[in-house]
């Protein structure tokens, strides 16, 4: 072979065996938009919609159970029945008492009419003065005996009309603890009545922040099932007296009426919040240690730089920072100790999560869009 073959082929070959050029490696991320706000968010508590107003009903009278009217989650009126006690004994009382009542009366007509007798024959001076006072002594007696008999012939129609349980408001029943046939004493329980037009959420409270959380005004609710919407509440009542089991204390937040979707025993987050200056604020996981300085990876036209920052306080599983950082940045929060000045990264998702960006703060970098 001639010698400019051999040249040419081995230029060939060389050419053949060059490395391809590394392409740029790019790093998965994820990174969030600086926002600040000025509502620090000092506590939240899940508690359970209850009903302010609720009646545990019981019969007045003892008896055996005939009839049950309602059932778990039946919406009564108020006066509507509830259960009916066997009223046969009742109503045996109420004639008993009637009879007695209706010898009082004869007794007392009988008295009277020898009053009026002996007052004309103490006019004609027949009798004694003191025979005319015993017989009106003794009409006097007749007609206390008719006002006791006419009280108690009263009272046992009350008696009697108390084997009808009726509702003593407008609600929904939330509780049956006694059935047909069964019989039962004056005062147990049987039905439990709850208003549902005034609502509550009841929750606990350690006891190392209940005078920092009874005088905060800013207080909004919302519903696990509605967790979007968020709705003012006032705090209604707290315990003087911590629950012997949790050792906490019972706080009452009112519902609007406006909550129309809250229903009784839903799962509810009662948040409690002030105003102070505004603040931005990054995950624990955000942060990246390096001698001492701490710093974030800011993301500017599709790559990271590291960034001083100051962190000036703690909430929660968040750090507000004081310098280093603005609003409008997209910081990564996510895979910080993989990365290096300069590195070129894509966020994961197909936005970067943000929130609304105030009045006047400054646009979110090319690398979060």
């Amino acid at each position: 072979m001639k010698p400019y073959l051999i040249a040419a082929v081995a230029v060939l070959l060389a050419a053949c065996s060059e490395a391809p050029e590394k392409a740029a490696d790019v790093r998965p991320v994820r990174a969030i938009v600086l926002q600040s706000s000025d509502v620090d968010v000092n506590a939240e508590f899940s508690g359970e919609v209850r009903a302010r107003y609720q009646s545990q009903l019981a019969f007045r009278v003892p008896g055996k159970i005939v009839s049950r009217k309602v059932d778990v989650g039946t919406s009564v009126r108020k006066g509507q029945a509830l259960m009916q006690l066997d009223p046969q004994d009742l109503r045996l009382g109420q004639a008993q008492s009637l009879a007695t009542l209706r010898a009082a009366e004869t007794t007392r007509d009988l008295a009277a009419a020898d009053v009026k007798r002996y007052r004309e024959l103490r006019a004609q001076n027949f009798v004694a003065q003191a025979v005319l006072d015993e017989k009106e002594s003794a009409l006097r007696a007749a007609e206390a005996q008719v006002d006791a008999a006419r009280a108690g012939y009263r009272e046992q129609s009350n008696q009697t009309g108390y084997a009808n349980l009726v509702a003593d408001m407008d609600g929904v029943v939330t509780q049956v603890a006694a059935e047909a046939g069964q019989v039962v004493a004056a005062g147990t329980p049987v039905v439990t009545v709850a208003r549902t037009d005034d609502k509550e959420v009841v929750f606990g409270v350690p006891e190392d922040r209940v005078d920092a959380l009874r005088q905060m005004s800013d207080v909004h609710v919302r519903l696990w099932a509605a967790p979007g919407q968020a709705v003012p509440a006032k705090i209604r009542e707290v315990s003087p007296v911590a629950d012997p089991a949790t050792r906490t204390y019972a706080f009452k937040v009112t519902l609007p009426p406006t909550l129309t979707q809250a229903k009784l025993g839903m799962t509810a987050v009662v948040q409690f919040a002030s105003k102070g200056q505004p603040k931005i604020k990054v995950p624990l996981s955000a942060l990246f240690h390096e001698r001492n300085a701490t710093s974030v990876w800011v993301v500017e036209n599709g790559a990271v730089k590291l960034v001083p920052v100051t962190v000036v306080a703690a909430d929660g599983n968040e750090l507000v920072l004081g310098s280093g950082v603005s609003t409008g940045q997209t910081v990564v929060t996510a895979g910080v100790h993989l990365l290096k000045p300069g590195q070129k990264v894509r966020i994961l998702g197909a936005d970067v999560p943000r929130a609304p960006v105030p009045k006047g703060a400054a646009p979110a970098a090319e690398g979060a869009r």
